[in-house]
């Protein structure tokens, strides 16, 4: 019973650890995208290339 007790805890903590990498992965973007937003609404050709990269980088 313990051995099984010991799989399911790891199991959870292994779900647990996605569910919170992909809410990282969601804000990261979102902001990422926000950020581009601003730097094309202020005509920041270096900026929005430099966050087109990191959003790249994101995805990967």
């Amino acid at each position: 019973m313990d051995k099984m007790k010991v799989t399911y805890e790891a199991m959870l903590g292994l779900a647990a650890e996605f569910v919170l990498d992909d809410a990282v992965l969601k804000f990261q973007t979102n902001q990422i995208y926000t950020a581009i937003d601003k730097a094309l609404a202020a005509g920041d050709e270096d900026t929005f290339y430099r966050l087109a990269k990191q959003l790249n980088a994101l995805r990967k």
